[in-house]
């Protein structure tokens, strides 16, 4: 079978797509650009094509069936990039993958840990010789009442670890799991807003919890909350998350993740004008941390994208049944 790679990166992915293409004896294509309506055409002779976190419009799902694509692989545990309802409409599947959750639940806890310390700050005024104590006094996790909404692998890796630390969990989930229940008591939303110091958001972005995270959400959460997001930057409106921070409501972010970031990661944009005045507030901020969509980015993820990518396509193309089908 044929597979066509787009955004291919050969510094990081090239040894597993060796790798695993000989080992499920697959004929690569690739193209280092994004997919766009212009380079659609190289996908011609390619049942299966591979993406990662760019935009699929309607538009482009279209041009791909028309040329003989009958499955969308995408390198990424999230799919909300892709338009679903017009795949779903031609007969276009759609896969995503999964990886080992500790590399975002690692990268979370330190995001937790940088936001209690001030940890910007202090880096900051370092890097000028300003090595003065005012306003960089931090906070022990011990003493924080710590709401998880989201308890699927990686939200439940977050909570385990965060019993380490002595610290209350509550967590959020439509459908709660035993073991998380171990370290953690499941309550309402309006639970999480009120009573949690921090809060951390850990699930896919949908039309449900679209700004799950806005004005009225905000206004009833503790004052000085510290908020954390390594999942879907629309997960939080950014202009209420710029309106609590510049009020005091909110103590703290730390995101990996921001909305309208298609386009912008992961390419070299250092004399470019960006087009996302929000991110640019945020990073100006020294009590927000800002990341470019990085919690992922390890080499056993690495592996694992590449390797469930592949073998998606593949038990599709030979009739068996594929977990990460989503459409």
């Amino acid at each position: 079978m044929k597979l066509f790679v787009y955004s291919y990166r050969d510094f990081d992915e090239g040894e597993f797509f060796n790798k695993y293409s000989s080992e499920y004896n697959i004929e690569l294509g690739t193209c280092r650009e994004a997919p766009t309506l212009e380079n659609a055409y190289l996908v011609s002779g390619y049942a299966y094509i591979s993406v990662i976190t760019t935009k699929i419009d309607a538009d482009l799902v279209t041009r791909f069936h028309e040329l003989g694509v009958k499955m969308i692989s995408t390198r990424t545990v999230g799919y909300d990039h892709i338009d679903l309802h017009k795949a779903e409409e031609l007969g276009v599947q759609v896969s995503n993958v999964t990886y080992s959750p500790n590399c975002v639940a690692d990268y979370t806890i330190m995001l937790m840990l940088m936001s209690v310390r001030k940890m910007k700050r202090i880096m900051e005024r370092a890097n000028i010789n300003d090595f003065s104590l005012p306003g960089i006094q931090g906070r022990e996790m011990q003493n924080f009442t710590i709401g998880i909404i989201g308890t699927g692998k990686i939200g439940r890796t977050v909570i385990k670890y965060l019993s380490g630390f002595g610290c209350k969990v509550y967590a959020y989930d439509l459908f709660e799991n035993s073991e998380v229940k171990q370290y953690a008591e499941y309550v309402d939303l309006d639970t999480i807003y009120t009573k949690c110091d921090m809060i951390s958001l850990h699930m896919p972005l949908e039309d449900s919890n679209y700004h799950l995270i806005n004005k009225d959400s905000i206004a009833k959460m503790k004052d000085k909350v510290i908020i954390i997001n390594t999942a879907r930057g629309a997960l939080i409106d950014s202009v209420a998350l710029i309106e609590g921070l510049e009020s005091g409501k909110v103590g703290a972010a730390g995101l990996d993740v921001v909305e309208k970031e298609f386009g912008l990661y992961y390419y070299d944009l250092k004399s470019r004008v960006l087009d996302n005045r929000e991110l640019l507030i945020l990073r100006g901020y020294p009590n927000v941390i800002v990341t470019p969509h990085m919690a992922f980015y390890t080499d056993q993820a690495i592996d694992d994208m590449v390797h469930h990518a592949i073998k998606s396509c593949w038990l599709v193309e030979n009739g068996k049944e594929n977990p990460w089908q989503v459409v």
